[in-house]
C-alpha cells in the first residue's frame, strides 16, 4: 500500500515538473532564445543524434517577426516595391529553395506558414505592379485562412489596416508598425506565461482521470477482483456507470475553465 502511494505521489511530482519545464521552453521560444539554452553562457552545447523520422520540427515563423522587419526595411529607406521584395527573398526564397518538402523545417529553420507565404506572395505582386498592398493582403487572407478565428489571419488584417491609415493620414508607416509590433510581442509574450501558468491544472487533470485505473490495477495488485465486485451486482454496476459519468462531466469541466482562461 505505501508503495502504491509513493508510486502516485512521484507520478503527479513527474506530471508537474514536466508540465512547468514544457511551459519555460514555450516562454523562451516567445522571447527569442533557444530551447535548450543552459544556464552558463560559456557551457558547450551538447549534440545529440535524432533520428530523422522523430525529429521535432519547430514552430512556424511568428508573424510579429516579420512586421519588425517590416519596420526595419522602412527606417532603412526601402520603397513599397523593394520593401516586398526583400521579404519576399528572406522567406520565399526559402520555401522554393526546399522546394516546399520542409527540409528547412527539418533542419531547426522557423520559416512562414503555407498561408502567410501565400499571402506574402499577394502583396509583392501587387505592389510589382502598382496595386494596393492592403487590398491584396485582405483579398488572399481571407482565403488562405477559412476559420475567422486565426491568429494569423487577424495580424494580416491589422497589418492591412496599418498600412491603409499610413496611406490616408500620411502619418509614418515605419514608426506605425513598430508600435503594432510591440503590440504583437506583448500578445505572445502574455499567451506563453498564460500556457506556463495552466500547465499546473493540466497535469493535476490528467493525474486525477487516471487515479481510478490505478485504483483497480492496485486492487488486481493486492489479489482483490474489483472489476468483478463492480458488475456482478446492480449497486456495483450503477456506481460505475455513475463514476464513469462524473470523470467524463469533469474532464469536459476542465477543458472549458482552460478554454474559457485562455481567451480561445
Amino acid at each position: 500500500m505505501i508503495g502504491a502511494l509513493v508510486l502516485v505521489t512521484a507520478l503527479a511530482v513527474w506530471l508537474q515538473v514536466r508540465s512547468h519545464r514544457a511551459g519555460i521552453r514555450r516562454l523562451r521560444r516567445r522571447l527569442g532564445e533557444p530551447a535548450g539554452r543552459t544556464r552558463h553562457s560559456n557551457a558547450r552545447p551538447r549534440t545529440r543524434l535524432v533520428r530523422p523520422g522523430r525529429r521535432k520540427r519547430p514552430e512556424p515563423l511568428s508573424l510579429g517577426v516579420l512586421v519588425q522587419q517590416l519596420a526595419a526595411l522602412l527606417r532603412g529607406g526601402r520603397g513599397a516595391f523593394r520593401l516586398w521584395e526583400e521579404l519576399w527573398i528572406v522567406h520565399g526564397s526559402r520555401h522554393i529553395e526546399d522546394g516546399g518538402t520542409g527540409s528547412a523545417t527539418e533542419k531547426g529553420i522557423s520559416v512562414l506558414s503555407n498561408e502567410a507565404l501565400q499571402v506574402l506572395a499577394a502583396a509583392r505582386a501587387a505592389s510589382t505592379v502598382g496595386n494596393s498592398a492592403a487590398e491584396a493582403i485582405r483579398s488572399t487572407a481571407a482565403k488562405a485562412y477559412p476559420r475567422r478565428g486565426s491568429s494569423e489571419r487577424r495580424v494580416w488584417m491589422e497589418l492591412a489596416a496599418c498600412l491603409d491609415i499610413a496611406e490616408t493620414s500620411g502619418c509614418p508607416l515605419a514608426d506605425l508598425l513598430t508600435r503594432f509590433a510591440a503590440q504583437l510581442e506583448a500578445e505572445e509574450d502574455s499567451e506563453a506565461a498564460r500556457q506556463t501558468a495552466l500547465a499546473g491544472p493540466k497535469a493535476t487533470v490528467r493525474l486525477l482521470s487516471w487515479l481510478p485505473v490505478f485504483g483497480l490495477g492496485l486492487g488486481m495488485a493486492l489479489g482483490v477482483d474489483p472489476l468483478g465486485i463492480l458488475l456482478n451486482n446492480f449497486l456495483g454496476v450503477a456506481t460505475f456507470a455513475v463514476g464513469l459519468l462524473l470523470t467524463a462531466a469533469g474532464r469536459v469541466w476542465s477543458s472549458r475553465l482552460v478554454t474559457s482562461a485562455t481567451g480561445s
